[in-house]
């Protein structure tokens, strides 16, 4: 991203490029000589990997699948990672279903049959360039403005039919939505799974997401909470006032979180 834009608020910015994310992603690719080399050597040999075995020992290719299906950090998990494209991902004791992640199921589900190679099919190829793409850009604009990354990717794969279940088998769109109900991220993370289910699921009003202006609505909401009360830093005396200065539920962060006063409704109706 360009210093002019990568300087303004996490807002501003999540509006300007929301509106056309896939233009911003065209243009950070050419800015990214790793993403081009990368999907170079993967668009080149694709067609030539018909086993799992030669994905996992094509480091590169293997890169770029794991990059569209935000798996990157399994790279070196290499038992996991042939699991997942040996078993019948529909089966009820697959390392998929059983992992509950969401990541894992869409891989899964798109590399566990070799009969013919997933990455025989010309669309597949241009597919995950693009998944490679776009994750390639939110993690870099993630770097450069937190949450922002986050933001653009609960927006674009939060629709209407979005279960809770949904939202809590995928770790970047919980994190947004554990923000907006007012959870710790790391408190919230130490509770067993159907303490999180039962918590957030009181917490979290899933009609706020039946339309895309809601959805957005909901990332603004997340973005404007991260720059009042950021994830693991110390929130600068600068913003203390925004709390009020007992840090009682009457300052923004009550907007959020639950606070009734009428001050905090009318900066909610002036911030959105």
């Amino acid at each position: 991203m360009s210093s002019s834009i990568s300087a303004m608020p996490a807002v501003p910015q999540y509006l300007s490029i929301v509106k056309d994310e896939q233009t911003a992603v065209t243009k950070w690719e050419k800015t990214s000589a790793d993403s081009q080399q990368a999907l170079t050597v993967f668009k080149s040999e694709a067609s030539s990997i018909t086993t799992p075995n030669q994905l996992l020992k094509n480091y590169k290719a293997l890169k770029v699948v794991l990059g569209a299906y935000n798996m990157s950090s399994n790279i070196d998990q290499t038992a996991v990672l042939k699991q997942l494209m040996t078993q019948d991902p529909t089966s009820s004791t697959s390392l998929a279903q059983r992992s509950g992640n969401a990541s894992w199921k869409a891989f899964a589900t798109a590399f566990s049959d070799w009969s013919t190679s997933p990455l025989a099919s010309a669309d597949t190829v241009s597919t995950i360039t693009q998944k490679y793409l776009t994750n390639g850009y939110e993690s870099s604009v993630q770097e450069e403005t937190p949450g922002l990354g986050d933001a653009l990717y609960f927006t674009r794969t939060v629709t209407s039919d979005t279960k809770l279940t949904n939202i809590m088998s995928d770790s970047k769109l919980l994190k947004v939505a554990e923000k907006v109900a007012g959870f710790d991220s790391t408190q919230f993370g130490a509770l067993d799974y159907d303490q999180q289910v039962r918590l957030l699921g009181d917490k979290l009003d899933l009609k706020r997401l039946s339309t895309p202006k809601g959805v957005q609505r909901f990332a603004e909401q997340y973005l404007a909470l991260l720059q009042v009360n950021p994830d693991k830093t110390t929130t600068p005396s600068s913003m203390l006032t925004l709390y009020g200065s007992s840090g009682s539920s009457d300052g923004v962060l009550s907007l959020f979180t639950g606070g009734s006063s009428s001050t905090s409704s009318n900066l909610y109706s002036a911030l959105f």
